[in-house]
């Protein structure tokens, strides 16, 4: 079975994005660009929202053809290709590349998705991780923590019925008081 995580940037008070979809705030320092680059290249597949897919997918496929592009934006637009990806949306219709449309039922796909063999799968996008935490199929959560309170937008943890027991089994410090905290879901 494969391990589904969720992993986002994520402002001190729990916002992935401020309102008006606002990332200004979560401009990563190389270090932080670094590990998430290694993230990308050790997900083996990746599940997008509509709204993050509609973020990423104009600017990473030619990133590495841009001018003043540095050599770590790069290696990750070359990873972030290479991966293969799943967008979940009712409303997108064909897709490049190594990269497949759902448009059914987000929870029922994603189940069928972990009990395949292969290696570690990441979900991007709040409002499909949402899904999937109230059906109780994330295995990992992972929050890059930014020390701003953006006041409101898109929160990184949705509403549940019940409680979700975590494990802590990282923390680490970034420069400019950047923190990452992995939590696995106790079972």
């Amino acid at each position: 079975m494969r391990k589904l995580t969720f992993a986002m940037n994520v402002s001190l008070d729990g916002y992935v994005a401020a309102p008006g979809d606002d990332l200004g705030w979560s401009v990563p320092s190389d270090e932080v660009f670094q590990w998430w680059s290694d993230r990308v290249g050790a997900t083996s597949l990746a599940l997008y929202g509509r709204r993050l897919w509609e973020a990423m997918s104009p600017f990473w496929p030619t990133a590495d053809q841009q001018p003043d592009v540095t050599p770590a934006q790069i290696e990750y637009a070359h990873r972030w290709v290479e991966m293969p990806k799943v967008v979940f949306s009712s409303t997108i219709s064909g897709l490049d590349g190594n990269t497949r449309l759902v448009s059914g039922d987000a929870a029922t796909e994603i189940s069928r998705l972990k009990a395949e063999d292969g290696g570690p799968m990441d979900i991007g996008g709040a409002t499909l991780a949402a899904t999937a935490m109230r059906a109780g199929l994330i295995d990992e959560y992972i929050l890059i923590t930014y020390p701003v309170l953006v006041g409101g937008g898109i929160p990184f943890f949705t509403a549940l019925d019940s409680w979700v027991n975590l494990n802590l089994v990282e923390t680490r410090s970034f420069a400019g008081g950047v923190l990452l905290t992995r939590y696995e879901t106790r079972r």
